[in-house]
């Protein structure tokens, strides 16, 4: 068995054991971090100052990896082909790789001790205890991570400025063209933009407490927090001591195979000095980690340089770069009041895409990155505007995503060979858009273009997307299935469009779901507003808001059982539920819990089931909010809203989190200054932990912000389809989410608001209207030309004490 000792535990790090043991290596693998944790997501860090999780960040570690947090290796003995480590520890190894990665750049400037560096856990939490007791903040570098620490700095509170030696900001991404757009955009925001200059000293009062920052000219920047975000220096002080060869201005010496001059050791990600090329991008180095791994594993892959192409949004800007920065030809577009600039470079016969930059809209990215170094597909001019490069083919060699290395073939291959017919399924496949997500779009283009139908009629009966006939029934105000079939459909309906179209008439009207019509197009459970079991019986799930409950409230949910012979089961979601109620028995049994309180839990529905809750401030010691309040307001606020699939929800009192909030569909967790909401989690057959939408939210701002997530899903997603799936469908995925609920960027946050409002006004128990209704009632019957008599065939016999289904043989 080979032994692997990894010295660096980040990214890299990661993926090279994640993909050694996803191809089969058997060896001991020992991975030895300096930090106190597993690696974690850098590309999404700031997110942690808003109120995203460690653990949300954290990688799970490779099953069979041994790790070694904590500990920092001193040395490296190639004859004897062990490392040490401070602690006096040696960890031998038969292959050794270096992935220690990168060190902040600090000019050495006077005070340059106290300010702060934006590279670790540590460093963000030592900025936001530090911006606390500040109102300014200054950022040194205006690159992709410094505009990223000042974006940081303003969510904490402070007033940001930017310092930044070159002319403009970005200087690595953009022209002066597109550095100015950009300016605009930032300085609009309110951040302060100081361009071409430098730093003389981080100026203290004298006890080590910064007072603001001094520019060459003698300029003051009055801040009292300084984050330098001004380059990176490849970590490789190990392969100096050790003999291994290293570039001249830094950076471990690697051959294709991302081996070392010692032929036992390699070097991976930003410590590794490839083709003469430091690389800082999450793209390069992943790419890096799989050569490595190949070569270990006995292949040949090589690494032959990486696609530096860049698309972000920044500060609400988007910024996209892809290719050469120069040409000798250019096609320019420019908008200074819409703050929009476009640049595409071309070789001089006219007839190649060398590279092109985008700041404000970067919609021309996803399709024209591709064909960077091939002949232009179309007219340059018409290439830079929105939606032109939909039509375009890519050749099969063309890299779709740069984070994973994932070219258009490889799209077509998984469509073809694996069968895969959506974005999620070419997710997992392939792993092209799982990291920054900007590839999305062209994932979807590539599985129209691949022949996969992606077909957005709701059944042979409507051409229409449920989407589509939300917004018709409701800009038209249709309240019969009759009068959308016959007026925008064909045929008589089926068991697709029926339920779906009484959800939509549901979520629209909040009218009973058995009134008329209606009783016709639901399924088997909303038709008996129960749940149908596998003996004919029936489930009763009265609604208990928030898991609180009173004695009385138990005794009568008690008798019922008893009375009619139910079977009682506690359910996950903190409610109680009573099975093997035959249909006659379902309003008896109704007007019984009724009359005690109770009403419709809504289990049958596509809607919300439940809110569930731990016990909150009230009682738990560590508890920071009431979340069994919250839990309570919010189910009696959304009961009975009909929406694509059924929703589940969480309140949790504190960060431990005991009522699961993170799996489910919106789910809150309190802070000392709110609450955070977590939105599309969801438990069951795949589960998926829900993404942090917004931090520390008034309880005011949180049902503001659930109303519209909610009423948006509703109005735009799929039949049945969960909110987990509907956020990955989105283009833009969390970050249009926010835009639309909570910048109103398309104007409808008044709309999604007033929906919701008319659902809490109208709201009735679908159980006490079908007891007050005696047409309704009718249909409570096991046949209907013997209404008393029970079904002869529901037989029971006894387990643990309570009934169960006798099935027939």
């Amino acid at each position: 068995m080979r032994k692997l000792v990894v010295v660096g535990y980040g990214p890299t790090a990661h993926r090279l054991v994640e993909t050694l043991r996803d191809r089969g290596f058997d060896g001991r693998v020992t991975v030895i971090g300096e930090e106190p944790r597993p690696a974690y997501d850098r590309v999404h860090l700031t997110s942690y100052l808003s109120g995203t999780t460690l653990e949300d960040l954290t990688y799970d570690v490779p099953e069979g990896t041994v790790t070694r947090l904590n500990t920092r290796v001193t040395g490296i003995d190639r004859q004897a082909r062990h490392v040490v480590t401070a602690d006096g520890g040696v960890e031998p190894y038969d292959v050794l790789v270096l992935a220690t990665g990168s060190a902040p750049f600090v000019p050495p400037v006077p005070g340059a001790e106290h300010a702060y560096v934006y590279r670790t856990i540590e460093d963000l939490d030592a900025i936001r205890k530090a911006a606390k007791d500040a109102a300014e903040g200054v950022v040194v570098g205006g690159g992709l991570l410094g505009l990223e620490a000042a974006d940081a700095l303003r969510a904490l509170g402070l007033k940001a400025h930017i310092v930044e030696m070159s002319p403009w900001l970005m200087p690595r991404q953009v022209d002066e063209g597109g550095g100015a757009v950009l300016k605009q955009h930032i300085e609009g925001l309110g951040l302060a933009v100081h361009a071409g200059a430098g730093v003389q000293e981080v100026v203290t009062d004298g006890e080590g407490q910064v007072t603001g920052l001094r520019k060459p000219d003698g300029t003051l920047v009055e801040a009292q927090v300084v984050v330098f975000s001004a380059g990176i220096r490849p970590r490789d002080e190990l392969a100096r001591a050790a003999g291994l060869e290293v570039g001249e201005r830094g950076g471990v010496v690697v051959d294709p195979g991302m081996r070392t001059s010692d032929p036992s050791i390699y070097a991976v990600g930003e410590c590794a000095l490839a083709g003469g090329m430091i690389y800082g991008l999450v793209g390069p180095c992943n790419t890096m980690a799989e050569v490595a791994a190949d070569r270990i594993l006995g292949g040949s892959a090589t690494f032959e340089g990486a696609d530096m192409s860049t698309k972000l949004k920044l500060l609400g800007v988007e910024v996209a770069q892809f290719g050469a920065m120069t040409g000798a030809l250019d096609v320019t577009y420019m908008d200074p009041v819409g703050g929009v600039y476009k640049k595409l470079f071309i070789s001089d016969d006219a007839r190649t895409l060398l590279g092109g930059i985008c700041v404000g809209d970067a919609s021309p990215y996803t399709s024209l990155r591709p064909f960077v170094g091939k002949a232009l597909p179309a007219s340059p001019s018409d290439l830079l505007f929105s939606g032109a490069g939909a039509n375009l083919d890519l050749p099969d060699e063309a890299q779709v995503c740069s984070c994973n290395n994932v070219c258009a073939g490889d799209i077509r291959t998984a469509v073809a060979d694996k069968g895969v017919t959506d974005v999620p399924g070419l997710k997992a496949c392939t792993r092209a858009g799982t990291t920054c997500g900007s590839c999305v779009p062209m994932l979807k283009q590539l599985l129209e273009k691949s022949g996969v139908e992606v077909s957005k009629a709701l059944c042979e009966h409507f051409t229409y997307s449920r989407a589509e006939l939300f917004d018709i029934v409701r800009v038209r105000e249709i309240t019969t299935f009759s009068q959308l079939i016959a007026e925008h459909g064909q045929g008589r309906g089926c068991d697709i469009c029926k339920p779906a179209v009484a959800s939509i008439l549901a979520s629209l009207h909040n009218g009973h779901v058995l009134e008329g019509e209606r009783a016709a197009l639901q399924d088997t459970n909303d038709a008996f507003l129960a749940n149908i079991q596998k003996n004919g019986t029936y489930s009763v799930v009265p609604r208990i808001p928030g898991g609180e409950i009173t004695p009385e409230k138990l005794i009568v949910i008690g008798e019922v059982a008893r009375d009619y012979g139910l079977y009682t089961k506690i359910t996950g979601g903190q409610r109680i539920d009573l099975f093997g109620a035959r249909v006659e028995q379902l309003p008896e049994i109704w007007r019984r819990l009724v009359d005690a309180g109770f009403e419709s839990g809504h289990a049958y529905g596509k809607a919300l089931r439940t809110v569930k809750s731990c016990v909150g401030s009230t009682w738990c010691r560590y508890g920071v909010q009431d979340s069994v309040g919250l839990a309570i307001d919010l189910e009696l606020r959304y009961r009975g809203l009909r929406s694509p699939h059924k929703l589940k929800s969480a309140v949790s009192g504190c960060a431990r989190e005991c009522a699961e909030a993170r799996s489910k569909d919106f789910g809150i967790i309190a802070t000392e200054k709110g609450w955070n909401l977590y939105v599309a989690g969801n438990g069951g057959f795949k589960p998926r932990h829900a993404d942090l939408l917004a931090g520390d939210l008034s309880t005011e701002e949180l049902i503001r912000t659930i109303d519209r997530f909610l009423m948006f899903y509703i109005r735009t997603a799929d039949r049945l389809q969960r909110t987990a799936a509907w956020l990955e469908s989105l283009e833009g995925g969390l970050d249009y989410l926010r835009e639309v609920i909570m910048e109103d960027s398309l104007g409808i946050c008044a709309d999604l608001d007033a929906q919701m409002a008319h659902h809490v006004a109208t709201y009735a128990d679908e159980w006490s209207a079908t007891l007050e209704d005696p047409d309704k009632l009718r249909r409570f019957v096991s046949f209907v030309n013997a209404p008393g008599v029970p079904d002869p065939s529901i037989v029971f016999e006894s387990e643990r004490g309570q009934i169960k289904p006798v099935m027939a043989r």
